[in-house]
């Protein structure tokens, strides 16, 4: 049955992939912009991907809303049946100050969700992410992260993004416990997002393999990170509100764990004229370059670490299996080089 799904942060990497895809299976979507303009470079994007643009100005609308203030939620919410709600900041740095980063990660999450309840909207997808899960150490006895794992946010080696991330998950998910029981929350928690994509407004990740392009790093860090296809996660997106059963569950979007090089020697390989770096850098290095740079500093916790995920979930939500980590890479730098962006 189609939705009207209200789709905060519509402009964002991911959002517009779950904009196209909500479209698709026949939704409605109305996008929450900072500014207006930036809704028709929203349509514009999504358009091209599009298999019927028949009456797309009336399928894909946008309302400007600043997620950090009150005003303008009573319209947005107006006759929607669905808020999903993907917008949180997500720094290639970290921040000075954590805050900059949490305080508008929770704050707005539950400014959309008290939003949602007022308006009397029952079902909710929130967009988190695996390091709400995997940001701390396995417990002892596990062999893999599953949705039943939970970053400690008073771990001193979570960064001030796990942090975030897991706090306002953690807020939504006591909002709906505490404040709201007859609303139905599903969170999906995206690992580290690859993929092509819609326009040249792409978020961090994809930076990331601009980065690797540019061959500005002689070696990599020996550091890996759950990987998927940003295809993957917004199809997760749109399966849950046509799966009544997915109400109440945590859904980690994760094909598997890549190390920075395993990412690296695939774009090399579809690209072997590029100077991409696929040599491990000694610990001990990165080491001392955190002594002078907090960025990689933040990394070191990580040096040689190597994380097992559980996704049976997700796959059994999408009904297939994931799509595999390192064609996203691929994919990501075929877009980059082919749009004479590296």
């Amino acid at each position: 049955m189609p939705q009207t799904v209200l789709l905060t942060g519509a402009s964002g990497y991911i959002a517009k992939h779950i904009a196209v895809q909500l479209l698709e299976a026949g939704h409605l979507v109305r996008g929450t912009v900072r500014n207006l303009s930036r809704g028709a470079e929203v349509a514009d994007a999504v358009r091209p991907h599009l298999s019927d643009t028949t009456d797309l100005d009336s399928r894909l609308t946008f309302v400007a809303l600043d997620l950090n203030e009150d005003d303008g939620w009573d319209d947005a919410m107006a006759d929607i049946d669905v808020l999903m709600h993907t917008a949180s900041p997500f720094p290639l740095a970290q921040p000075k100050d954590e805050d900059d980063l949490i305080r508008p990660a929770v704050d707005g999450a539950l400014r959309a969700l008290r939003a949602a309840k007022t308006a009397g909207v029952k079902r909710v997808v929130l967009t988190s992410s695996t390091v709400a899960i995997s940001g701390s150490q396995l417990p002892s006895g596990d062999t893999s992260f599953d949705e039943t794992n939970w970053t400690d946010p008073t771990d001193r080696e979570v960064n001030a993004y796990g942090r975030s991330k897991t706090l306002a998950e953690q807020a939504a998910w006591a909002f709906v416990r505490d404040e709201a029981p007859d609303m139905a929350l599903t969170t999906i928690n995206p690992a580290f997002v690859l993929g092509a994509p819609l326009d040249q407004n792409f978020g961090t990740s994809i930076r990331v393999i601009e980065r690797l392009l540019k061959g500005k790093d002689p070696m990599l860090p020996d550091v890996g990170f759950g990987t998927v296809d940003v295809q993957d996660v917004a199809a997760l997106h749109v399966r849950v509100i046509e799966k009544p059963e997915t109400s109440g569950q945590r859904i980690m979007a994760v094909d598997g764990f890549y190390a920075f090089a395993d990412i690296a020697h695939a774009i090399k390989s579809a690209y072997p004229n590029r100077k991409i770096p696929t040599r491990i850098a000694p610990n001990f290095l990165i080491r001392v370059l955190g002594l002078f740079d907090p960025d990689i500093k933040a990394i070191i916790p990580n040096l040689g670490r190597v994380d097992k995920y559980d996704n049976a979930r997700a796959i059994a939500t999408l009904g297939h299996g994931m799509r595999q980590a390192p064609k996203a890479a691929v994919s990501s730098a075929a877009y980059l080089i082919d749009n004479k962006l590296v």
